[in-house]
């Protein structure tokens, strides 16, 4: 996983749009270097094709970010990648029609300029960036002006509006359509469907790969795999019906995965992922719910690794303070909290059936997947990559099944329990 702690105290500033001819979508990015060009260092990534491109850069810490439309990366971003006033490259999918590069800069830089090169000789389609140092001064002064050169700038996100109400957390039904917590608005499409809606989120994604095991495997695809099993599992029930936050490699917002959630009126909602610790011997699973106070210091650093995901894609966040104050108001509302506790009580049994668990394995910490207020909500560490043993037990097709039969054991016995009340 990505670890820096990001604050952001602007907003995306775009620099340039590069209008050129569409992309085709077998374009691929075949090579990346840089190199010292003056007063600059130069960004150059090989294409198989030419295309549209937009840079903007995002502080703080200082970082240039290029959107691609979708791009195949077919290069690795070994040594020859950073140099000069670039410390780190990062390049995946964005959402179903953007690749994002994102590049980690040592200082506060200023974009000299950006272009496309055609092939040329043994060269094939280039795309260049050119980035000088300048003052952390100029470059907010810059962000705050909003200036922009080149074409059409992009604009600032638009922050999201605070939600206006939250409806009570969902609870089994009774008979008919009926829910303890009110009525649940019966779905045009499927007015008969009384499964209960479970949703399953596929932690990282993308441009963002997680944590990587030790033998290079990436938590992204992971917890992919591991998704689309439990989805297969409790679906084959025939008592719930699985929404997925993704289903493919893309790199999805925390709060979007919150509002998939929301917007699917779900009952449950489970986030995967397997961490990886400096501590090799490390190993089991664990179940977090939402608390404001971390129940130990390595719960609140893997709750702020997590958080600064989105951070990691370039994604700006300084507009949602007032959705997320509204979301901490509605949280005082315990009983959220209190169900996902109760959720975590019957994981928790589950996963000690089948394999290792980490001590003291039901843990609290602020986690922003969490904090949808009218879904109870619970984050699954799998267990670490970075310990060989778990790594190898979690991309076994028989351990993934355990985990998918041990959430459905654990959800039957949740929606049992509360059935009773």
């Amino acid at each position: 996983m990505f670890v820096h702690f990001l604050r952001l105290v602007g907003f995306a500033l775009a620099l340039t749009w590069g209008p050129l001819a569409a992309a085709s979508a077998a374009t691929s990015v075949t090579g990346v270097r840089t190199g010292e060009q003056l007063n600059a260092t130069r960004l150059v990534l090989d294409l198989s094709d030419t295309g549209e491109f937009r840079v903007f850069f995002l502080a703080d810490l200082y970082r240039v970010v290029v959107d691609f439309p979708v791009m195949d990366w077919r290069t690795e971003t070994g040594p020859s990648a950073t140099g000069g006033l670039i410390q780190a490259l990062r390049f995946g999918s964005y959402d179903s029609r953007t690749s994002r590069l994102v590049v980690e800069v040592r200082r506060p830089v200023k974009v000299v300029r950006s272009f496309l090169l055609p092939p040329n000789g043994s060269f094939p389609h280039r795309f260049v960036v050119d980035l000088s140092e300048t003052t952390r001064e100029e470059f907010l002064k810059a962000v705050s002006d909003g200036a922009a050169t080149g074409g059409r700038p992009t604009q600032a996100a638009t922050p999201a509006p605070p939600v206006a109400s939250v409806p009570a957390p969902n609870r089994p039904r009774a008979s008919g359509a009926e829910q303890p917590g009110g009525p649940r608005a019966p779905s045009a499409e499927r007015p008969r469907d009384l499964r209960r809606v479970i949703v399953i989120d596929a932690g990282h994604g993308g441009v963002d790969p997680g944590a990587v095991g030790a033998n290079g495997l990436f938590e992204k695809d992971l917890t992919l795999q591991v998704a689309r099993r439990v989805k297969q599992r409790f679906e084959a029930s025939g008592r719930y019906r699985v929404v997925m936050t993704r289903d493919s490699d893309q790199f999805i917002r925390l709060r979007d995965r919150v509002e998939v959630a929301r917007k699917a009126k779900a009952d449950l909602f489970v986030s995967l992922h397997a961490d990886s610790m400096k501590d090799a011997r490390i190993r089991g699973a664990s179940v977090y719910t939402l608390s404001e106070k971390a129940s130990d210091k390595e719960a609140e650093s893997l709750a702020q690794r997590e958080n600064n995901a989105d951070l990691i894609a370039g994604v700006d966040l300084s507009g949602e303070a007032d959705d997320v104050r509204s979301i901490l108001i509605d949280l005082a509302q315990r009983e959220t909290m209190n169900l996902s506790a109760t959720f975590a009580s019957q994981v928790v049994p589950e996963f000690q059936r089948y394999g290792k668990t980490l001590p003291k394995t039901h843990r609290f910490a602020g986690f922003a997947v969490l904090r949808a207020p009218d879904v109870p909500s619970i984050l699954v560490e799998m267990g670490y990559l970075s310990n060989a043993q778990d790594e190898k037990q979690l991309w076994a097709p028989e351990h993934q099944s355990r985990i998918a039969e041990a959430l459905l054991r654990a959800a039957d016995a949740y929606f049992g329990k509360l059935a009773k009340r």
